[in-house]
């Protein structure tokens, strides 16, 4: 694996607080590994993270609040190695822009690699507090961990 992209919806909460622990992971281990984030939705390119996001994320001593939020595009699917989705609507609009099968193969949630199969969705915490903002980073933290695992392997 040396290449892996995160998509949320907007790419503004889950998948630039997933990018940036991983980064910060891979940074302190001296891993290379291309990492990136997306989201489905073009309501938000060209914005910086959600300022909670950005702050829950300065909490665990990860800077996110330089990241841009961006749209998936096709070409991600030549880019990147492994894309993982936050939840079932976002794993729905990336299938739907994908060419082909080896592009879908490419394509899992997020949850999957610590709970196989299991399709568990990271929740948005957007629409709710701090506190929605702490869980979520939690939940992507143990998922970076099980990446590093994972890269450190092979």
């Amino acid at each position: 694996m040396k290449s892996i992209l995160f998509v949320c919806l907007g790419n503004i909460c889950r998948s630039p607080m997933a990018e940036g622990i991983l980064r910060f992971k891979t940074d302190a281990q001296g891993l290379k590994i291309k990492i990136d984030s997306a989201g489905t939705e073009s309501i938000h390119v060209g914005e910086n993270p959600d300022p909670r996001a950005t702050q829950t994320a300065k909490e665990h001593g990860v800077d996110i609040s330089r990241l841009v939020a961006r749209q998936i595009n096709r070409n991600d699917f030549d880019a990147f190695d492994l894309i993982l989705v936050a939840e079932a609507h976002v794993y729905n609009e990336v299938i739907r822009i994908s060419r082909h099968e080896s592009d879908k193969k490419k394509v899992d949630f997020i949850m999957n690699l610590i709970h196989p199969d299991s399709n568990k969705a990271v929740p948005d915490p957007y629409y709710g507090g701090m506190d929605g903002f702490e869980k979520v980073y939690d939940m992507l933290d143990k998922v970076c961990d099980a990446i590093i695992v994972k890269v450190e392997k092979k």
